[in-house]
Parts: structure tokens; C-alpha cells; sequence
């Protein structure tokens, strides 16, 4: 479609990956690879990978300046998104353990926002907005999904509770999962602060010291092997809020273009699981109901809700948040991890994320389509105060600075 955005490489190659898993999958059992103990491990392990990825790369200067409509977007409004998906799956279905459903895909994809940022439709500040939204959510859904797991297992009156990181019931398994994050986020940021201190104290001291090109290469050599040890160790616990907040600070330097390719390989490897439990079948109906819903959720907010907390958005802007809907690796990986606690669970995310997808494709472009018509469009030589680029003057929504 003219004026559309392109599928991002990472996504064609997922969307390969889905492919040769459903017929790779044909010949193997889903159950005994659920059930292989690794498995577990190694959802939580490629979920690790994504939220470092994500959060990795946030340029702090442009968050602090939406720093309170972002915390807003990723805790009341993640958590209003989640019950809106959920809330309709329970109605619709009447069954209360589609309460984690909703969860699963009520996030944002950064690697597709990456590539949606590259438009010249949307103003710098809605830009990276959007960019901290979609990598901030991530870690929120994660702690919610697991734990709200646990209130399934309670409505559905299941006996035990959930395997997938969680430590106790209820209120307490959220406090234990909130207390675990923050011992591993202090023994990270501990650990990452120490050598850079005594690089710095070696500096001062007289005689043979390191140089500020030998001390950088340490310093990233360092917070790489850090960043894996952290990952290696939330992924067993699952404690995501630990690595999403650390990778704000944990920055590899040099190292950083491994970053992306790990995470690039990460959402690759999931859509290839992905698709051999694929092989055992889909629930097409309920995951078209699950996309639309999610799609639907992120429309109220980016409509209705964020205008209110958000001031001088124009309506481009305010259009192009509303249809920022996009699932990828976070909600590929956490069905992953919820399919041995909730069979079926993939069945149904699969045909959401394909959903919710195509509702995004199909929108953007019909938008785009629709501004080029009428000449609506956001132009590089019309940026305003503070990096804002406005409306045209006949727009009776013009932005503000």
C-alpha cells in the first residue's frame, strides 16, 4: 500500500522461522517439549535477552523529559490495557483463566517501533515516547503475566499454582517477585559500579596507570560479561524487572551492535518454537478475539486516554499511538512460557500476534494512505519549538510546543 511501512528483516525472518517450526513440528510432540525441563529455562532465557535488548538502548536525556506520562503509560496504563483484553476474552469465553491472556499480549514490540520510528509521520517527542513506552511495558506485562497467572489458577479452581517464577500466592508472590528483582538489580548495579570506581581511582594515582582508551575497553568487557550473568540468572526466576531496569545503566559500549544481533537471534529462535507447538494446532476464533481486543485496548489508550495525560500532540500523533499496537518477541516468548501451566496457550497467541499484525500493517497504511491524499503529512521543514514538528496551519488540531 503506498505511503505503508515495510516488514522489518527480523520479522520476515520470524515469520520464516514460524513456517519451517509448524512443519519441523509435524513429526515431533509438543507435549514432551514442554514438559523437557529445559524448556522453561530457555522461554525465560530468550525473554531476558529481549528486555536487556530493549531498555539497552533508551536514550535517558529523551526519557526524563516524558518521565512521568511514561510511568503512567507503563503501570496504569499497561495494567487498564491488560484488563480491557482480558476483560473481553472472560466475557466472551467465560473462562477465567483467559485473565493471563489478556496480560500476554497487552505490550508494545520495540523492534517493530524501531522500525515505525523511521516514518517521518510522527514528531520526535511522540517518537520516543512511543520508543520507551514499547520497552518499558515489556517488563511490567512480564511481572504481571506472572503473577496474575496465579489469580487464574485460583478462579479456574485449580489445585497448585503456577510453575513459572512465581514464589507463594497472591499479593505475597508479587512482593517475593518485586524483592528477588531488587536483590539482583543491587548485586548488578554493585558489581558494575566497583571496577569503574577503581578504573577512576587508578587514573589518579601516580605511576604506570590505565589509559582511558584501555580503561573504556575493561569497562565494556566487564558489562558484557555482567549483562550475561544477569540474564543467565533472571532467566531461571524469572526476575525480568531486574534485567529491563538494568539494561538502563548496564551499557556494553563497543559491544553493543551484539546486543541487537542477540536479540534479533532471540525473537528468531522463539518464532521457530513458536511454530512447532504450532504444529499441534490453533484456536483461530479465540486468537482473532484476543487480537482485536488487544488491538481495540491500545485505541482507547492512545486515543482517549493519553491525550489527557499527554499535552500538545497533535493528531497524526495521537492517530499513529492509537494504532501502535504490535506483539513480537515479549508476547511470542511469555506464551512460551505460560503453555506447560495453561495448555493451549500458544494455539491462541499465535493467531493474536498474526491479528493484532495485520490490524497494524493494514491501519498504518490505510492512515498514511489517507494523510498523502490529503495532505496532512508531517515534513521535516516544519519542526517547531523544541524539536516538535507541526500540523499544517489549516489542521484545527495543530500541535503545541
Amino acid at each position: 500500500m503506498a505511503g505503508g511501512i515495510a516488514l522489518p528483516r527480523v520479522v520476515l525472518a520470524a515469520l520464516g522461522a514460524v513456517v519451517v517450526g509448524v512443519a519441523v513440528g509435524q513429526g515431533l510432540s509438543a507435549e514432551r517439549l514442554v514438559e523437557a525441563p529445559w524448556y522453561l529455562y530457555l522461554a525465560g532465557f530468550l525473554l531476558a535477552v529481549g528486555l536487556y535488548g530493549s531498555t539497552h538502548d533508551i536514550a535517558l536525556g529523551e526519557m526524563r523529559r516524558d518521565l512521568r506520562v511514561l510511568v503512567l503509560a507503563v503501570t496504569l496504563g499497561v495494567l487498564l490495557k491488560a484488563l480491557l483484553i482480558a476483560g473481553v476474552m472472560v466475557l466472551v469465553f467465560g473462562k477465567p483463566e483467559y485473565l493471563v491472556l489478556g496480560i500476554a499480549v497487552a505490550q508494545i514490540d520495540p523492534l517493530s517501533v524501531a522500525a515505525m520510528n523511521k516514518s517521518r509521520r510522527m514528531s520526535p517527542r511522540a517518537k520516543s515516547l512511543l520508543a520507551a513506552w514499547a520497552s518499558f511495558d515489556d517488563p511490567m506485562t512480564v511481572l504481571l503475566t506472572l503473577y496474575f497467572s496465579v489469580l487464574a489458577f485460583q478462579l479456574s479452581d485449580r489445585s497448585g499454582g503456577p510453575a513459572a517464577g512465581t514464589v507463594g500466592e497472591g499479593s505475597s508472590a508479587f512482593l517475593a517477585g518485586l524483592g528477588w528483582n531488587l536483590v539482583l538489580l543491587l548485586a548488578v548495579a554493585v558489581l558494575w559500579g566497583v571496577p569503574r570506581w577503581w578504573l577512576r581511582r587508578s587514573r589518579l594515582r601516580p605511576g604506570p596507570r590505565p589509559t582511558a582508551r584501555t580503561g573504556s575497553a575493561l569497562a565494556d568487557g566487564l558489562s558484557l560479561v555482567l549483562a550475561l550473568v544477569l540474564i543467565a540468572v533472571a532467566a531461571g526466576w524469572m526476575l525480568m524487572a531486574a534485567v529491563a531496569v538494568a539494561g538502563l545503566f548496564l551499557r556494553v559500549g563497543r559491544y553493543g551492535p551484539l546486543v541487537q544481533r542477540a536479540v534479533s537471534v532471540a525473537f528468531v529462535l522463539a518464532a521457530a518454537i513458536l511454530g512447532l507447538l504450532l504444529a499441534e494446532g490453533i484456536a483461530p476464533w479465540r486468537g482473532f478475539v484476543l487480537g482485536l481486543a488487544a488491538f481495540g485496548a491500545q485505541v482507547v489508550i492512545g486515543l482517549w486516554v493519553a491525550p489527557r495525560l499527554i499535552s500538545g500532540l497533535g493528531r497524526s500523533d495521537r492517530v499513529q499511538l492509537g494504532l501502535g499496537q504490535q506483539n513480537g518477541i515479549t508476547a511470542i516468548i511469555l506464551a512460551l512460557a505460560l503453555e506447560p501451566d495453561f495448555p493451549g496457550t500458544v494455539a491462541i497467541v499465535g493467531p493474536a500476534i498474526l491479528t493484532v499484525n495485520a490490524l497494524y500493517y493494514f491501519t498504518n497504511g490505510a492512515w498514511a494512505a489517507w494523510e498523502d491524499r490529503t495532505g496532512g503529512r508531517y515534513h521535516q521543514d516544519q519542526e517547531g519549538p523544541c524539536g516538535l514538528l507541526q500540523e499544517p496551519m489549516e489542521s484545527a488540531d495543530t500541535a503545541k510546543p
